[in-house]
């Protein structure tokens, strides 16, 4: 039979329940339709890709209600944990309805190339396609130093046709959009690309000693001056707007020959 129930939306992020990009989305997926439920962690976990840690005190992960800007009656959370975590809670149980969608953003500079392994944004996205979801990552290519003011309104003004072709994909598709940060009116068209060799900022870490104590220390490192054509990186540097499907953890056969059979 049909349902008229509204399609559920989890949105969740790496940056943090305060970050102005979550709240950005949360807005754009109600404005679609959606009913949306926030779950963000409680402090920014940018870096730790699908990671499920949580702050755990006598076997549970305290929750904060919260209110967000301009997000009447939208329940959200500050959840003491990374955002795969949360995703992965949602479908345990946690959320009753279980979500239809999870998206995940929007996060304060781009979520290019292979480096997305690394991304919160994206393993929050990957998380959710390993439960059989559609995840859709987004984030503003804002540099790697964010201006005071994100241009939000560039990922919303692309939002609208990126979930329709979300919703138009096989359960547990995952895709990965990547916004200029300008005007909506300056964005190039929608572009689909494949992954570039790495991201689009590259960190050299050296080993040094100070006051008597070894550290790692972090610095930008070159990066290529011309990425290849029709990558993510290429694109977002042409004022495209990127949309990549991204594939998740998977198996290849044949690593010793012939694969032996169950009862053969």
């Amino acid at each position: 039979m049909a349902s008229s129930r509204r399609l559920r939306a989890l949105i969740t992020n790496d940056d943090g329940i305060d970050s102005p990009g979550l709240w950005a989305l949360a807005a754009g997926a109600r404005d679609a339709g959606f009913d949306v439920v926030v779950a963000a962690p409680h402090i920014d976990a940018s870096g730790v890709g699908a990671s499920v840690f949580a702050v755990r005190e006598r076997g549970r992960v305290r929750l904060h209600p919260r209110e967000l800007p301009d997000l009447p009656g939208i329940p959200a959370y500050a959840v003491e944990s990374h955002p795969s975590f949360i995703v992965h809670s949602a479908a345990r149980g946690w959320l009753d309805p279980a979500p239809d969608v999870v998206l995940s953003g929007i996060n304060i500079g781009s979520n290019v190339g292979r480096a997305v392994l690394h991304s919160g944004t994206v393993g929050a996205a990957l998380t959710a396609g390993l439960h059989g979801w559609r995840a859709l990552a987004v984030s503003l290519d804002t540099g790697w130093d964010p201006p005071p003011n994100p241009r939000w309104d560039a990922a919303r003004h692309v939002l609208p046709e990126v979930l329709d072709i979300l919703l138009g994909e096989d359960d547990g598709t995952v895709l990965n959009l990547n916004v200029p940060d300008r005007a909506p009116a300056e964005l190039g068209e929608l572009r689909e690309a494949h992954l570039a060799q790495f991201g689009s900022v590259q960190i050299r870490v050296d080993q040094r000693a100070a006051d008597g104590v070894e550290a790692l220390h972090m610095s930008l490192g070159e990066t290529p001056t011309t990425p290849e054509p029709g990558t993510d990186t290429a694109l977002l540097l042409e004022g495209h707007a990127t949309l990549t499907r991204l594939e998740t953890i998977s198996a290849r056969a044949g690593l010793l020959g012939a694969v032996v059979t169950a009862g053969a």
